[in-house]
């Protein structure tokens, strides 16, 4: 349940790459992307910053030799990188790349939401027990208010799923569908 949205509060959607368009989730892609493109559409329509994080592991400056040796980067399609057409990105959505789990390490992405006075953030993507909840736990510790929106995030294995959203994402903030967030979104409820 949601009970309020910060004044300032920034969309953020974790990976929605073409690379993981063939991974089998628990929720069909094409449903998970419906949700995060009325997410989208409500913080456009708010005037609220929207932020587009995707991955690449190649630069990660603190790589471990032994996980550097289970990834073959070489062998990564280019289009691996390349967000999902379906996805309603614009030229003025914030763009972020990472390079491990979280979107805040090595990336500009705290330091972006700081210059626009940001102090909560919706959260959606996939998968949820890696891209999601890392960058959750990030910017828990960098002291946002977090909003998850369950129905628009997804994940590979059922009990990584059921364990973010019930176990670890209740202690970092609130869960809610993403009709809940829009509704709140939509009355200005802070």
């Amino acid at each position: 349940m949601i009970s309020g949205l910060d004044k300032n509060t920034a969309l953020v959607l974790i990976d929605f790459q073409q690379g993981l368009r063939q991974a089998s989730f628990l929720t069909p892609i094409e449903d998970i992307l419906q949700k995060a493109n009325e997410l989208i559409h409500g913080f456009r329509k708010a005037g609220l910053p929207i932020v587009i994080v995707t991955v690449n592991p190649a630069g990660a400056r603190k790589r471990s030799t032994r996980v550097t040796s289970k990834m073959n980067l070489e062998n990564i399609p280019a289009a691996f990188f390349e967000l999902m057409p379906e996805l309603d990105v614009q030229p003025e959505d914030l763009r972020v790349t990472k390079h491990t789990f979280g979107a805040f390490f090595e990336t500009k992405l705290h330091e972006s939401l700081q210059q626009r006075d940001i102090t909560g953030i919706v959260l959606g993507g996939i998968v949820t027990s890696i891209g999601v909840e890392g960058t959750a736990r990030q910017a828990s510790e960098l002291g946002y208010n977090i909003c998850f929106a369950e129905d628009a995030m997804s994940d590979r294995i059922a009990l990584s799923h059921e364990n973010s959203i019930k176990n670890i994402f209740p202690r970092m903030g609130e869960v809610g569908l993403t009709e809940e967030i829009l509704e709140t979104l939509k009355n200005g409820t802070v």
